[in-house]
């Protein structure tokens, strides 16, 4: 379920079956940096959306956590902490930060829930199919993932 009225709306009707939040995270990078941002950004948009596709039903994906890259990364952290608390307020078991950023891979034990780094893999000169084929098979390899942290806390 996506974070639209409608997705919300199926979401708060049937809560005792969606238990799992997925949160994308990306920075805002300018000069130099800005494409990596983009591309980043893009391939975690396109790759929290096939997920999400793929548990309609089971997860909700929220809108992505975006800050600034020259930001101290203890202060972004500190807010996502914040998102995270009101997240398990709301009753779902399972959160899934999902990032292309290497910064916050030190940070994974800082987070209740699972942080989920993967390398961007750039996608600008791709056509449609091998997009698809790529983020196809990331998908793929965090289904495993998934299933696995659901299965360890039934």
């Amino acid at each position: 379920m996506k974070w639209i009225p409608k997705d919300i709306e199926t979401f708060l009707g049937a809560k005792e079956y969606i238990d799992t939040a997925i949160i994308p995270i990306y920075s805002v990078s300018f000069g130099d940096e800005m494409k990596d941002s983009a591309a980043m950004a893009e391939f975690i948009t396109l790759l929290t959306g096939y997920l999400e596709r793929q548990f309609t039903g089971r997860i909700l994906l929220f809108p992505p956590y975006t800050y600034l890259k020259n930001e101290r990364i203890e202060d972004t952290m500190n807010k996502l902490k914040k998102w995270e608390e009101n997240i398990k307020k709301s009753e779902l078991k399972h959160i899934f930060f999902i990032t292309s950023e290497i910064d916050w891979k030190s940070k994974e034990e800082k987070f209740d829930g699972s942080l989920i780094w993967l390398p961007s893999i750039p996608l600008e000169n791709m056509d449609e199919l091998q997009k698809v084929s790529i983020i196809d098979s990331q998908v793929k390899q965090l289904i495993n993932l998934f299933t696995h942290k659901w299965h360890q806390n039934e």
